[in-house]
């Protein structure tokens, strides 16, 4: 495991009016594998009952709460509370990346100023979150993505499956990208270009929990290789020839 000063520090910023509590760690949890969670806040009006699902989970995960008044009715005061915290942590220099956990298109301006300064930004929403934002992210997690952790069965995950778009155009497409004069390439490299060419790219949205087993169901255009003369070892992508 790398030591902890060199890993990123990530702030994750909560909208508590637009996430699901029931889906926290999972949340946590994802967005820690790409660095060291150092800043946890989440934002809402913590005198409405909608926020009460969300209070046990503060003290387990060490989470800070903001509160947010909702000055007038009809308009959401929490985004640009999450906003103006972004900004000031964003110009402290005390991160590195941050997460956003919203899918409110809000948040499109602010994920892009972030990656303005070179930061990483990782989103985290629903579907239905509008496109702009997650294309403004370098990497956007689906919440549907994360509810097999939850619970919910196989069955669910075969429906999810058939419900997806072919991901075929997008793999010959990255793989044409990373080849170049290569006749193999780096799997992780190839995860690395899809992400690029897709933020929300993600293997689980095709019922597959790794991009191997996803590569796998096209073994007409691709052939992988496993060198396990590497510690780890290092799976290679091909085409079929």
């Amino acid at each position: 495991m790398a030591d902890q000063s060199d890993q990123q520090r990530f702030a994750v910023l909560i909208d508590g009016d637009n996430a699901q509590a029931s889906l926290l760690s999972q949340i946590l949890a994802e967005i820690s594998r790409s660095g060291l969670i150092t800043i946890k806040r989440i934002y809402g009006d913590w005198t409405t009952t909608n926020m009460n699902s969300w209070k046990p989970l503060l003290h387990k995960h060490a989470i800070q709460p903001i509160q947010q008044f909702r000055y007038t009715i009809g308009k959401n005061a929490t985004d640009s509370a999450m906003i103006i915290d972004a900004m000031d942590l964003l110009h402290s220099n005390d991160v590195d990346g941050f997460g956003i956990v919203s899918s409110d298109s809000d948040y499109t301006r602010l994920a892009t100023r972030i990656r303005e300064e070179g930061l990483f930004v990782i989103g985290v929403g629903e579907k239905k979150t509008p496109e702009a934002f997650v294309n403004a992210c370098n990497q956007f997690i689906y919440c549907e993505n994360l509810v097999d952790k939850a619970g919910v069965n196989r069955k669910a995950r075969k429906k999810r499956k058939s419900d997806a778009p072919d991901p075929k155009p997008l793999l010959i497409q990255a793989f044409e990208m990373v080849a170049k004069e290569e006749e193999w390439v780096h799997l992780s490299s190839l995860g690395s270009v899809l992400r690029k060419l897709n933020p929300a790219f993600d293997p689980r949205t095709f019922g597959h929990e790794r991009l191997q087993s996803l590569i796998k169901d096209y073994p007409k255009i691709f052939t992988l290789k496993r060198d396990d003369s590497k510690t780890p070892p290092v799976v290679y992508v091909g085409l079929t020839t």
